[in-house]
């Protein structure tokens, strides 16, 4: 059961497509993503890395290139501490490389993910000491590490802070917050209080991409040089799943746009690893193929393998390391099933999908793909989900929410049963000791203020669309919007009353659905890749045995079907035609 929603705000989108120069279907999508206003339309259409912000606005960058430069100048020690995902690694790869190139002495650590959990510690800090490192530079991290650079000021250490997580805060009995910041001699972070710098969204690595804008600067090397890095910095962008919007959306534009002609070794060795060579780079590579590949290394060994890929100058060893990423990609994909399967199992035996929060412990389960198992929990069952494993002292979590639960408010709510946790709305992280667990289920479920309403899943809609509107141009007009990601969703068409022709499973998997559609006069090719054994048994639920037989052998039927698709192009031996990618569907 869906809910299915025309986004539908009242807005002279002819006029607004006329002053722009674009079709009334831009003008409607643009609107659908709040851009209703004329410059803010523009500058989305049109943006390119010279509409970037300026580095300067970020409090602290001043004071942090100075300290910086007058470090590498002495020739002192200078300590890199990333963190062990995507945006963590590749942040350290921006820091290091841009770094080395105004000739500093820089080396790199990267926590790892189960003996030294996230970010900076104390272990970090004092072997810095001992190794007479002057200068610590975080990024990805340390916003939150108040106790740690206390400890590092103490020693005597020289530390910057760069990241973009939220400011940790105190509340008093009013409600009201006061921000702390850790004392670091320069605290790089676009979401600070008094930071005037226009756009909040940056990732981490786009935070320490603006610092080496600055030190290429301060060094005199060119611009274009701070460019190239772009490509890095566009692969953390998607993966961390930060707004693609304002400068986030420029740095993937024009990082794909590099990263296509890409010279780095390790690079091309991990697309020829993963199939990639011959392909077009695009986002979804990004997301799906290569950030995780980036990141298995952090959930089921060393951060650092990838960063050294990235790193290396010799084909032979970025050879050997694409294939360890792969490898273990692989591995967590299969461990990612087995967990799922066990998580489905444990729910359905136990009637927990009756309850509208899911709490479930997986003993036996990697704590590294946790994350990843709640997310896919979720979308099954459209439930905010956690996912506890079995850890050192107790156990350790980490939950996927939906829009209409605040995750991280209800776990305030529940903070006597936790250890250590934080989070925001979507997602949380936690560690509860195994007695807590069932009174925390219980709990969650007691306050929560979810209806059965809320639960429901939505499928948004831009606007409906016939067949006859359905062209090259259409497509060519909508792929302005690109690249598509959080807060730019790839748009969205709804079609209601199709006639279905003809139905084909394809693919040695069995996994694709392919459908001859028409409207009564026009005839597209629909494809689908969802839950094909769900889509069957809806249309014998719907349509009965018969007309489910006479469909799949392409008889004529009385098959019809409302679907919310996006129109592609599909090029296949040097033909093209147009075809719709069913993202959703339900029977007349």
């Amino acid at each position: 059961m869906e809910k299915w929603t025309v986004r539908n705000m009242k807005f002279n989108c002819e006029a607004f497509a006329k002053a722009l120069g674009v079709s009334n279907v831009v003008a409607r999508l643009l609107v659908n993503r709040d851009l209703y206003k004329l410059d803010d339309a523009k500058s989305f259409l049109n943006s390119n890395i010279d509409n970037f912000e300026d580095y300067n606005e970020l409090l602290g960058m001043d004071k942090a290139i100075k300290i910086m430069k007058n470090s590498i100048d002495k020739g002192e020690k200078i300590l890199i501490v990333g963190d062990y995902d995507v945006d963590g690694v590749i942040s350290s790869y921006v820091l290091y490389s841009g770094l080395k190139k105004c000739k500093a002495n820089v080396s790199y650590v990267i926590p790892d993910r189960i003996k030294d959990g996230y970010g900076i510690n104390e272990n970090i800090i004092k072997n810095a000491h001992a190794n007479e490192t002057d200068l610590i530079i975080t990024c990805d991290n340390g916003i939150s590490a108040i106790d740690q650079i206390k400890l590092a000021k103490e020693l005597g250490l020289k530390v910057i802070i760069t990241d973009h997580h939220d400011v940790p805060f105190v509340e008093d009995e009013k409600g009201e917050r006061t921000f702390i910041l850790p004392e670091g001699d320069s605290v790089i972070n676009p979401k600070q209080e008094d930071c005037k710098y226009p756009f909040k969204k940056l990732c981490g690595a786009g935070v320490a991409y603006k610092f080496i804008e600055g030190m290429y600067e301060a060094y005199g090397i060119n611009k274009s040089e701070a460019i190239e890095l772009l490509q890095y910095v566009a692969i953390a962008t998607v993966c961390d799943v930060v707004d693609l919007v304002g400068e986030n959306r420029i740095i993937v534009k024009e990082g794909l746009r590099i990263i296509n002609k890409t010279k780095n070794i390790g690079l091309r060795a991990l697309f020829k690893e993963t199939g990639l060579d011959t392909k077009e780079i695009s986002v979804y590579a990004l997301g799906f193929v290569i950030g995780p590949s980036i990141n298995a290394s952090g959930r089921l060994e060393q951060a650092e393998w990838a960063l050294k890929m990235l790193l290396s100058e010799n084909e032979k060893e970025a050879e050997e390391l694409a294939k360890k990423l792969n490898e273990l990609n692989k591995e967590r994909q299969e461990l990612t099933k087995e967990g799922l399967e066990k998580a489905i199992e444990i729910i359905e035996s136990n009637k927990m999908n009756e309850e509208k929060v899911l709490v479930v412990y997986l003993e036996d389960t990697h704590e590294s793909i946790a994350g990843i198992i709640a997310g896919r929990i979720r979308e099954k069952y459209n439930l905010p989900v956690i996912v506890l494993t079995s850890a050192h002292e107790g156990a350790k979590g980490s939950g996927r929410s939906i829009e209409e639960y605040n995750m991280f408010e209800e776990l305030i709510k529940c903070k006597d049963l936790l250890g250590k946790f934080g989070g925001h709305p979507m997602a949380a992280g936690m560690s509860i000791a195994n007695e807590n667990i069932n009174d925390f289920r219980k709990r969650l479920n007691a306050q929560t203020t979810l209806t059965d309403e809320d639960v429901i899943p939505k499928v948004s809609i831009d606007m409906p669309l016939l067949l006859k509107d359905i062209n090259f141009n259409l497509i060519e007009e909508i792929s302005e919007l690109e690249p598509y990601g959080k807060a730019n969703p790839k748009p969205t068409f709804g079609m209601k009353n199709l006639k279905v022709l003809e139905l084909r499973v394809l693919g040695k998997d069995k996994n694709v659905l392919k459908m001859k559609l028409s409207d009564g006069t026009l005839f597209i090719d629909g494809i689908y890749f969802g839950d094909i054994k769900g889509f069957e048994e809806s249309l014998k639920l719907s349509y009965g045995e018969d007309e489910y037989n006479k469909v799949f052998n392409g008889y004529p039927n009385g098959v019809k079907i409302d679907v919310v698709c996006v129109p592609e192009i599909n090029e296949f031996r040097g033909n093209k035609k147009v075809q719709l990618i069913i993202q959703n569907y339900r029977f007349n």
